[in-house]
């Protein structure tokens, strides 16, 4: 494929399209997280909503619990995230590689946010569990994520360059 001069206004189709597709992503793993309380009685986390807060220097204290907050954490990675997962469904990252690379995009992301403002602590040093269903929840985004990308976004901008090394 060559460079075109519609590229850019592609990729930013792409990304659009991939907010949807992260959206939709974070609506199937906050209803996963939902069955899986009521299930395993874990409380809600406010550290998303710390986070954040702490990002706009408001205060964050440990005692806040503010849904909200949360909720624009949440959904706002969710969609960010998604609208990468659209240009890799662009440019030809597809499939289950993509998709376990797009798991671990998320959750360095959270952790980089969360432990970059202080307010979270390395996963290293969390119970088993909480390891667990937090990679499970993040993997069921970025599944759904990447899936509905790949139906929403055709790889109309995959390259066929740079497939030997020299």
């Amino acid at each position: 494929m060559t460079h075109s001069p519609r590229r850019p206004a592609q990729l930013g189709i792409a990304a659009l399209k991939g907010v949807v597709a992260g959206l939709a992503g974070v609506a199937v793993m906050t209803a996963g997280e939902k069955v899986e309380q009521s299930v395993t009685h874990r409380p809600d986390s406010y550290v998303p909503a710390r986070a954040l807060r702490t990002l706009l220097g408001r205060p964050a204290g440990d005692a806040d619990r503010r849904p909200g907050w949360n909720h624009a954490l949440h959904w706002g990675t969710g969609a960010l995230l998604g609208a990468v997962g659209g240009v890799w469904a662009a440019v030809g990252l597809r499939g289950p590689r993509a998709w376990a690379a797009h798991a671990v995009v998320r959750l360095a992301f959270d952790q980089t946010v969360e432990n970059a403002t202080g307010v979270g602590a390395p996963p290293r040093t969390w119970p088993v569990r909480e390891q667990v269903v937090d990679v499970l929840h993040k993997a069921v985004y970025s599944l759904v994520t990447s899936i509905a990308a790949e139906r929403l976004v055709p790889p109309a901008l995959q390259s066929a360059r740079g497939t030997v090394s020299h």
